[in-house]
Order: C-alpha cells, then structure tokens, then sequence
C-alpha cells in the first residue's frame, strides 16, 4: 500500500525505528575525511554472503572483516558533555492484442482493447525513453489518489484530494494488468542503446515493475488488517488527520467527500478480507484481537450499543473542526455547514463502515489459528522468498539472512560488553542486568506534564541541531525541505514531506507515558530524521530525475541508509563522550541484527511466536522485555525488518571497497553523492553504480 511506504520505519502503534514508508540513489571521490572519534572499538561488518553461492554460511564459519575507519578531517568536532505506490496485483493470462489489426467487436481481444487499461496501453506506444518513463509513471500513479495526496501531487495531475483508492477486486487486477504491460513496452527499448544515466533509470524501473509483476501470484497473501504501521484502519485515519489538505473550502469539501466514501471503501476491503481467507490466508487469532481492539478503542466502544456513539469525539472530526477553524476564506456559517456535513459523512459512512470491519474481524478470529509464520499458506515458502527479495532488493535465501544475522548478533554482543567494560560494569553479570543499569544511569526526561513533554520535543530539536551542523564534513548535498519533531501518543517514525513543499517532514515522538529514557534519543533522531530518513528522503524528492525515481523506495537501501547514519553518526563523533548514548545505538543496531534471525525463524523455521520472543530476550539481553512485542510487527510485515541490515551492511561494503581502490582519492562526500545523488534504488544496482564511479574516477 502506498501510504505505508511514505511512514519510515517503518515502518502507528507503539514503534521504534519502525521505518518506514514511505522513496531512492549515484557519482565521485579527493582526499577528504571525517573528524577522529575518541578512538573506539571499530566494530567488524559480518560480509554479505555472496547472492551467487547456494550454500548458505554457517554462523561459526562467517569472517568479519574490519571495516576500516573513515580518514581523519582537519575540522575538529566538538564532543558531547524510524511502500508500493501502487496496490499489488495478478497478471492476466491473455496478452493485449497489437491495435494495427481491426478484430470483431464481439470477441475477447475486442473487450479487452475496448477497456481503459488497453487505451492507456496504446497512448504509451511510439514515446521516447523519457517521455514513457513520465507517461507510464503517471498513470500507475492516476490509480493511487491518496497516494497522489501524500505527495501533494493531486492538483499537478489534474485532481482534487476528493477520492479515496479503489480496492476492489477488479480494479486491483486492471492495476496489474497495467503494470505487467508496461514492463513489456519498457523491454521493447534497447538499453545497449541508452546514455549511462538512462541506463540507471531503466535499470531501476525494470526491476520495481517486474518484482511488481512477480507479486501478482500473491495478491493475496497480506494482512490489510493487523495491530501495526500499514493497517487500513490506522492509515485512513492518519490520512485524514495528518495528510489532507485543510486551508480552504474546496479542501474541507474534498475532506468530507472522502469520508462519505469510508463505507463503499470498507465493502471493497472486505471483498478482499473474504477472498484472503477463501485462499487461507488470515493473520493469527491473536492479531485479529489486537487489530480488533484498536478500532473498538478509536471508536470509543465501551457499551453493548456502539451505534449510540457520537462521531463528535472521534479525531477525523475533532482535526477537521480545529483545522477549518484556520482555513481561509469561510464565514462563520459556511464553517458550521461544513462541520454538520462532516459530521454526517462520520455517522452516516465512516463510523457503520468500521463496525462492519469489526463484525468481520468477530468473524476471523473464529477461524483463524496461531501459526505465526507465512508457510502455513499455500505456497507459502515461495512468497517469503518473493517478499524477502522485495524487501532486501537481493536475492538472498532465508537461510543466509539467518546466518548472517547470527553472525552480526554475535559481533555487535561483543561490542556492547567492551563499552560495559570502559564504564567499569561487571563483567560477571548478564546483558540484560547491565543495559538495565545503564539505561538507568543515563536518565530520564520526566514527561507527565505539557511542560515535560515540551521539554522532550525540544531536546529531539536540538539534537537535530547539533547533528546539522556537524554534517559538512561528510556531506556537500543536502535537503532544502525542513522537518518539524511531531510529539503524540506514538512515536519513533517518520512521515515525508509532501513534494510541492507544502508539508514538512515530520519525526513523530512519543509523549505518552511518565517518563522518556535518554538512552536511545540520538539515535532514533539520526535515523528518522538527520541524517536518516528525512535526509534522504527529501533529497531524493528534490533530484531532478524522472519521477519515478524522486518516488520509489526500495526498503533495503532506505532502511539500509538509516541505519548507516546511526553508526555515520558515531564516525562523525558525535557521540564523543556519550557512552551512554553510544550504547543506546549499540542495543538498537543489535535489534536490528536480531531481526534478521527472528523473521526468519518465524516465517522460514516455523518459529511459534513464544519461540520468537523468548529469542529476542535472550539475544538482547531484555528481561525487562521492552523489546519482545516486535515479534508481532515481524509477524505482519513478512522480510520488512531485514532491510536495515543487510542494507546497511551493503552500503559499508561499497564504502570500504571504494576506500581500498582509491586509497588517498577517496572522498566521504563524494561517495555520499554516489549513494544519496540517484534516489533510492535496489541495492544490486547501487552496487553497479557505485563500481562505475570507482571506475571512472580520476
């Protein structure tokens, strides 16, 4: 769903570093480097197997080549005192006929050249290279309006904010069928042909439309439904609450449009729903209990007659009154129509359409069993291979994810126990008594008041700040698009800007609760934010390049990216005289290794979800089991929560081979335009790209 992939980290729910949603990368090195950090352990990078060997490494067998540190600077630095645009869809078996031959009216060939998907086919013929990337960009695009909303694109295509997607049955498979031919007019180009950079644009637009093409088979094998990020329920209502347009009267009309069309939406859903569980495919009892929870909790159902209540109080029409409080141009009583419409449109629509959800989900549940993991569908190894490659951008098995997961886990132990030992910890206790100790020692921000909540938002803010500043050693390209730090009751991602520059970036903080560690906030702020997913993903959408490559985002080399800052981070000393916060990055970047272990046992191993958590616990040393209600989110989102690591295991690897082949001619910042000057791309063509600037460079 396209709406997820513009919420990084993963990635709504409780989520740390979920990262995600919503993005794309390429160029050339001089002698630069980074500020010497206060020479600490440099941790080893376990190699990426190689995607050509069947044989999968063993944990013990693994080499760790040390990644070498990035050269010093001459500049000091100071020290210190967290998705497809298109639905997926199934290939038809009858290909479009050629338009030079007349057929009879009556036949198939005849229906299926009368329909919109064979217009739209036939106006892409005959364009050159640039014009069809823009063409057919745009109308895969067309078949996602909120899509089109989030990238505040809706009036440049020739729309208003006023429809919500089609995700019936049918309109799916037009989708597909679109997308299928169009990778076929795309492979009627000759790339042998091509200029480099159109290469590295065909290059990237094959392979985004043949691994959407390879997905058809399993249209539906996912979950639209379950407790986390990408639900249908959470992302409609962030749609309306946080995405939507609300400065004028023809925005608040469109607003209450889409919310009188929430109930003919939820009647394609749950077209979909039953289809799923026709083919065996529902996500475990114990999903359906929280999704279903959720929705009662948002819905207020706290009687035996929710019909009794008031769509008043619901946030779609609390945001909206207070947002159209601000919209120009209305009179008082044009505001209260509107509002009364609104309101109607809540009652009428929205609020019958979620019971009807519900009573769905009362139905799941009855059926559903607790099997964690995708094999127990039909075909169901077949698919996690399918999604692991969607969400690596390698082809990796799920065996070599595992073992190299075992590997990183093993690595990143060792380094946390080091930075235990310079604080003069005990060596004879356990990982998990001593993060305890240290996420005590490193303090809290007291967050039970709208003061302390402030307080909290202010020092994300200057955090970000500080890292800003710190950034022209490494980088000479930045974002001109800005980022505001987003307090609310979850927290830990980010949602990217709109590309008319309408909407900033936003880095969405937890405020809820009484207290908020310290432990970890560097961190998450590097990665959701600077120079992280923000960082990233508003360059991507500011690169003057075809605009499916400002758009697309690979999971692999946008969570892989993230990733790579936290520890750039590091590199760049800005975590000097911080062990308490360099743990803090440690714990996560050992989360993110566990992850690849975890996904697999659950989905690859037949892991039950107590095998999972008890994994987790003992892997991040968690007795606390902060940590362990992930096994849910991995359950969900099959493969996503591998990117981060194989993804930024690539990017260092690509750095550390640039590094040795160009010696003194290196350049951190011109390696960083290779990587971030291209938009995001798989990570095998990352790897290509960066070769060619290696090899061109003077």
């Amino acid at each position: 769903m396209r709406e997820f992939r513009k919420v990084i980290a993963l990635v709504m729910v409780l989520v740390l570093l979920a990262g995600c949603r919503t993005a794309q990368p390429t160029k050339q090195p001089v002698a630069t480097s980074v500020p010497p950090t206060a020479t600490p352990i440099l941790p080893t990078a376990t190699p990426l197997p190689p995607t050509d060997t069947p044989a999968p490494p063993t944990a013990t067998a693994t080499s760790s080549p040390t990644v070498t540190p990035l050269p010093p600077t001459d500049t000091p630095t100071p020290t210190d005192t967290p998705l497809p645009p298109t639905d997926t869809p199934t290939p038809t078996d009858t290909p479009i006929p050629p338009t030079t031959t007349p057929v009879p009216t009556d036949t198939p060939e005849a229906v299926a050249l009368q329909s919109p998907i064979a217009e739209i086919v036939a106006s892409l013929k005959g364009l050159s290279l640039d014009e069809f990337f823009e063409e057919s960009f745009k109308q895969l695009r067309l078949r996602d309006p909120q899509g089109l909303t989030y990238d505040g694109l809706a009036e440049a295509y020739g729309l208003r904010n006023d429809q919500l997607n089609d995700l019936s049955d049918a309109y799916v498979r037009q989708t597909q069928e679109l997308e299928a031919a169009v990778l076929d007019l795309l492979r009627t180009y000759d790339r042998a042909e091509l200029a480099p950079a159109q290469q590295v644009s065909y290059d990237v637009y094959e392979w985004y439309l043949d691994d959407q093409v390879r997905g058809h088979e399993f249209m539906y094998y996912d979950y639209p439904v379950h407790h986390f990020i990408g639900s249908y329920h959470d992302e409609l209502v962030r749609l309306l609450t946080e995405i939507h347009p609300l400065a004028s009267k023809e925005d608040a009309e469109d607003y209450i449009s889409r919310l009188s069309q929430v109930d003919d939406q939820v009647e394609q859903l749950l077209e979909g729903l039953k289809l799923r569980e026709k083919a065996g495919v529902a996500p475990p009892r114990y999903i359906i209990e929280m999704a279903r929870w959720q929705m009662a909790e948002y819905l207020q159902i706290h009687s035996p007659a929710p019909a009794s209540d008031k769509g008043d109080s619901l946030s779609v029409y609390t945001v909206f009154s207070e947002k159209l409080a601000q919209a120009s141009g209305l009179s008082a009583e044009e505001r209260q129509t509107l509002l009364a419409a609104a309101l109607a449109a809540i009652e009428e629509s929205f609020i019958p359409a979620y019971l009807a959800l519900l009573d769905y989900l009362d139905h799941l549940v009855t059926v559903a069993t607790d099997d964690a993991g995708a094999w127990k569908f039909p075909d169901g190894d077949a698919y996690y291979a399918y999604v692991l490659r969607n969400q690596t951008s390698t082809d990796l098995t799920p065996a070599e994810v595992h073992e190299l997961g075992l590997a990183e886990v093993a690595r990143v132990q060792a380094e946390i126990r080091a930075v235990f030992d310079e604080l003069g910890y005990p060596q004879d206790e356990s990982l998990g008594v001593l993060m305890d100790r240290a996420i005590g020692d490193a303090g809290f921000y007291d967050i039970r008041t709208p003061e302390g909540k402030d307080r909290l938002i202010a020092a994300y803010e200057a955090i970000l700040d500080r890292v800003n500043q710190h950034l022209d050693v490494a980088f000479d390209i930045r974002p001109r698009a800005e980022v505001a730090v987003v307090g609310g009751p979850t927290g830990g991602y980010y949602v990217s800007g709109s590309k008319d520059g309408s909407r900033p970036g936003a880095f969405h903080v937890g405020t809820s609760g009484s207290w908020a560690p310290k432990f970890h906030m560097k961190t998450v702020a590097y990665h959701e934010a600077i120079p992280g997913h923000h960082f990233q993903i508003a360059i991507a959408q500011e690169l003057d390049l075809p605009t499916f490559r400002n758009d697309l985002f690979f999971n692999g080399y946008g969570e892989g990216w993230a990733l790579y800052a936290e520890r750039l981070a590091w590199e760049l000393g800005l975590y000097d005289g911080d062990p308490y916060g360099n743990l803090g990055r440690l714990q996560l970047e050992l989360l993110r290794a566990v992850r690849l272990v975890t996904d697999t046992g659950i989905h690859a191993l037949r892991w039950t979800r107590e095998d999972a958590k008890a994994y987790m616990r003992e892997a991040l040393g968690d007795p606390s089991d902060r940590w362990s209600h992930e096994v849910e989110r991995y359950i969900v989102m099959p493969a996503q929560a591998t990117g981060y690591k194989v993804g930024m295991l690539k990017i260092l690897e690509l750095r550390q081979q640039a590094m040795e082949q160009l010696g003194d001619r290196f350049d951190l910042k011109e390696f960083h335009n290779v990587v971030l000057g291209n938009g995001s791309m798989p990570l095998d063509i990352l790897e290509r790209v960066v070769q060619d600037y290696v090899a061109a460079r003077p």
